[in-house]
C-alpha cells in the first residue's frame, strides 16, 4: 500500500482537521455508491479508509511514522493491525445519512462478525518468524446464489415499504418542532430486499459455513499472546455484505534452554570449579549456531556474558536484542581420595581453613571399623 499521507493528499505535518477534511472529500468521490460498484474506486476507497483510520489515532499515527504500515505490534504480510471498521468510521464522519452499501440502490450492507483462532508457534518460530497455515470453519459467500440469498433463476425484490433503503423515516411533531427519525424497516428487517424464494443451500442468508485454510506470514520477534489481525478474512457478511476480520492469537511454546525478556534472550551455562578458577573456552549453542564462550580466570558464579545482536529481532524494525549467558559454578560432590587431598593441599597453600573430610562421613566410619 502507498504512503498513507500520499493517499490522503496531505503532508506528514498535517493537523487532525486537515486529515479529516481530505478524507471526507475523497471518501465521497470514491465511495462504491457514488461509482456504481467500480472495483478500482472501491479499492482506492478502502485504501484511504485504512490510511485515515491510522492517521486519525495519535498512537497509531506515531507507530506508523516509526515503522510504516506493518505497525509496531506484529502486523506483516497478510496481517494488519491498522485495519479499520468501515461502518464505525462512516457513522462518525458522515452520520447515518451516508450510505455504506457498496451495492446498488443504497441497500445497507451488513458486515460479517469478527472471528478468533489460535496459531501455535515454537520458540524458534517466534524469534525468527515463520509461514504458518491456519484452518478455520467460517461462513463464506454462497457460491450457488452468489451471496444474494435467492434461489437460482430468481432475484431479491426491492422492499416496497422502505424503497430498498432498509430504513423507514418518520416525521413527528415535538415541542422543538418537526423532527425526523429513522428506524429499521419491519417488513424487510433492515435488508432493503425481500426474498420470496430462498436459496436452498444457504436458506436465504447468502452465506454458508465451510473450511478455509490461510497461509500467514509471522514476523520475526512476535511474543506469546500477540494478536494478528487479518482484515477481511473473517466471516462473510449476510447477503453479500463486507466480510469481518479474523484475529489470530499467537501461542508460543516455552524453550527448555532460553527465556525471553523483551528482545533479550537469557540462558545459563554450568562450569566446574576448576574452569571458573583457571578459565576456559566453551562451545555454546545459540538458537541459530555455535559460539565460543570465553570464561576468564577467577570467574564467579552469576557472571553474565553478553553476546551482542544474538537475541530477538525488533518487531517491525531493525536490529536485534542481545543474548545473555549466566555462568553457574558447580561445586564438586562425591570427591575421590586423591581429589580431597589436592583440595586440602590447595586450602593449605592459600591459608584457608576447611573441615577435614576424613573426620566425617565414609572415611571416619572406615577408620572406626578397624580400630
Amino acid at each position: 500500500m502507498a504512503d498513507f499521507y500520499e493517499l490522503l493528499g496531505v503532508s506528514k505535518n498535517a493537523t487532525d482537521d486537515e486529515i479529516k477534511r481530505s478524507y471526507r472529500k475523497l471518501a465521497r468521490e470514491l465511495h462504491p455508491d457514488t461509482n456504481g460498484g467500480d472495483p478500482v474506486a472501491e479499492n482506492r476507497f478502502k485504501e484511504i479508509t485504512v490510511a485515515y483510520d491510522t492517521l486519525r489515532d495519535p498512537e497509531k499515527r506515531r507507530q506508523y511514522d516509526m515503522f510504516g504500515s506493518t505497525g509496531a505490534r506484529g502486523g506483516g504480510p497478510g496481517g494488519d493491525f491498522f485495519a479499520p471498521n468501515f461502518g464505525d468510521i462512516f457513522e462518525n464522519i458522515f452520520g447515518q445519512s451516508f450510505g455504506t452499501s457498496g451495492r446498488g440502490g443504497g441497500r445497507p450492507m451488513h458486515q460479517g462478525e469478527d472471528m478468533e483462532a489460535t496459531v501455535s508457534l515454537t520458540f524458534e518460530e517466534s524469534v525468527f518468524g515463520a509461514e504458518k497455515e491456519v484452518t478455520v470453519r467460517i461462513p463464506v459467500t454462497c457460491t450457488t446464489c452468489g451471496g444474494n440469498g435467492a434461489k437460482v433463476g430468481t432475484a431479491p425484490s426491492v422492499c416496497q415499504a422502505c424503497g430498498g433503503s432498509g430504513q423507514v423515516r418518520r416525521v413527528s411533531q415535538t415541542l422543538l418542532g418537526r423532527m425526523m427519525t429513522a428506524a429499521p424497516c419491519d417488513r424487510c428487517r433492515g435488508e432493503g430486499q425481500i426474498i420470496t424464494t430462498p436459496c436452498q443451500d444457504c436458506r436465504g442468508e447468502g452465506r454458508r459455513t465451510e473450511e478455509r485454510t490461510y497461509r500467514v506470514e509471522i514476523q520475526p520477534g512476535v511474543d506469546d499472546g500477540s494478536i494478528l489481525r487479518l482484515t477481511g478474512r473473517g466471516p462473510a457478511g449476510p447477503r453479500g455484505g463486507y466480510p469481518g476480520n479474523l484475529f489470530l492469537h499467537l501461542a508460543v511454546a516455552p524453550s527448555d534452554r532460553f527465556r525471553r525478556e523483551g528482545n533479550e534472550l537469557i540462558s545459563s551455562q554450568t562450569i566446574s570449579f576448576a574452569q571458573a578458577a583457571l578459565g576456559t573456552t566453551i562451545e555454546f549453542e545459540t538458537l541459530e549456531d555455535t559460539v565460543e564462550l570465553n570464561v576468564a580466570p577467577g570467574t564467579q558464579s552469576g557472571k553474565v556474558v553478553r553476546f551482542r545482536n544474538r537475541g530477538v529481532p525488533h518487531l517491525g524494525g531493525r536490529g536485534r536484542g542481545d543474548l545473555l549467558v549466566e555462568l553457574v559454578v558447580e561445586t564438586p560432590r562425591d570427591l575421590k581420595e586423591e581429589e580431597v587431598s589436592l583440595l586440602m593441599r590447595l586450602a593449605e597453600i592459600r591459608g584457608e581453613k576447611v573441615s577435614d573430610p576424613h573426620e566425617h562421613g565414609l572415611f571416619s566410619k572406615l577408620k572406626s571399623a578397624f580400630r
